[in-house]
């Protein structure tokens, strides 16, 4: 494993349109190899929570229940990374904190098979309202 290619996983989740190519990449470069999860600690993300549930519920049209949900940051390199279960398929999640951007990958069916379905996201900055003495 070279921890360097995260560099090259943050501009292919920024540029790249094939969100497929995207998630094999992480998974043949990273996932897979246990000194890149043991970089990291276990945590908890109250946004990227609120996100799987969401896009999960999107993805399937109707409301799930996620499990099993192991959530992993490398703080060195902004990335939360994990995986879930959504009623016996296996999904994943990809995050860089510092870019706002992230993937989510679900199988489709139960048993899993090679179909995979794709969300990429990005978090949106809420402003406060305009204020009287706002000159910007």
């Amino acid at each position: 494993m070279n921890i360097d290619r995260l560099h090259e996983l943050k501009r292919k989740l920024t540029n790249d349109a094939d969100l497929s190519d995207i998630w094999l990449f992480y998974m043949d470069h990273f996932a897979d190899h246990p000194e890149f999860t043991d970089l990291g600690e276990p945590a908890d993300h109250e946004y990227l929570n609120a996100v799987l549930q969401k896009t999960c519920q999107q993805m399937f049209n109707k409301a799930i229940k996620i499990s099993d949900f192991l959530l992993i940051y490398i703080s060195p390199y902004d990335l939360f990374h994990g995986a879930f279960q959504i009623k016996g398929r296996i999904g994943g999640v990809i995050y860089f904190e510092d870019i706002k951007i992230g993937l989510i990958a679900v199988s489709e069916d139960y048993p899993a098979t090679n179909v995979v379905k794709y969300s990429r996201f990005s978090e949106m900055i809420q402003l406060s309202a305009p204020q009287g003495n706002d000159y910007n």
